[in-house]
């Protein structure tokens, strides 16, 4: 029997607790259907906003014990970035899997204290980098005593305000480790093409998941919100969560 992919669905930002449970109760819902064992992730602070004026989350406490709550009322895994190697030990508290974002994915000392919490830790790629570059970033996890490690593509530069994926990336991710996730929301955003934050084309995220599939991704990530059009984070490349199961569905 194949395995079944990873999958990781969730808000890009901590909003309300309505707006987790509602993503959550929908998780739990999809799960008993098809079996799976959906990662539920939001990010309790998004230090890399491209305006100083925009909602960053309720930040490391407050996040956390939300998150939490989360867990342990709907029995769903954590994940959620870190953006600060003093965050990784009370974070790893609560999350199953601790994400370093692209931006950061080449900083030592986070990806050190990542390491040392035991915890997986998915590193995605930066938007410079090439899958192949991968291998340093992983070999730190790895040599401070963590072969728990996952990697995420999610595009690459492409001129100004885009990006573009080369799915050749995945594969030669995948020569370094066990688990390649695809992230197909971030995959089609517009980085800072919105008038001081990020656009995006949601409508392009089922076949980005397909067409990683096809190139041997073994994982999936969806940022999903109940109406990303009023979401204060990544709106424009999320899914309507409404339109998460069919998504899921064509993958297994």
């Amino acid at each position: 029997m194949t395995e079944k992919p990873v999958i990781i669905a969730g808000p890009c930002v901590i909003e309300s607790m309505d707006i987790l449970n509602q993503v959550a109760e929908e998780l739990v819902r999809i799960n008993s259907i098809y079996n799976t064992d959906i990662i539920f992730k939001a990010s309790f602070d998004k230090a890399n906003r491209t305006s100083i004026h925009s909602y960053r989350g309720p930040g490391l406490e407050k996040g956390l014990k939300m998150l939490n709550d989360i867990k342990e009322k709907y029995n769903l895994k954590i994940l959620t970035d870190i953006h600060e190697s003093y965050q990784a030990q009370p974070v790893s508290e609560v999350a199953d899997i601790l994400q370093i974002p692209a931006f950061l994915c080449r900083q030592t000392d986070l990806l050190v204290a990542a390491a040392k919490t035991g915890k997986i830790v998915n590193i995605k790629k930066a938007q410079f980098l090439s899958g192949n570059d991968m291998q340093y970033p992983v070999q730190k996890v790895k040599e401070s005593g963590n072969d728990n490690v996952w990697l995420t593509e999610r595009g690459n530069i492409y001129g100004y305000n885009n990006l573009a994926v080369d799915f050749r990336n995945i594969a030669d991710m995948k020569k370094i480790v066990g688990t390649v996730i695809m992230d197909c929301t971030h995959s089609v955003q517009r980085p800072g093409a919105a008038n001081g934050k990020s656009g995006g084309n949601r409508e392009f995220v089922p076949a980005m998941a397909l067409a990683a599939k096809a190139f041997g991704a073994n994982g999936f990530f969806f940022e999903t919100h109940p109406d990303p059009e009023t979401a204060l984070s990544d709106g424009p490349n999320m899914l309507y969560l409404k339109d998460l199961e069919a998504v899921i569905k064509s993958l297994l």
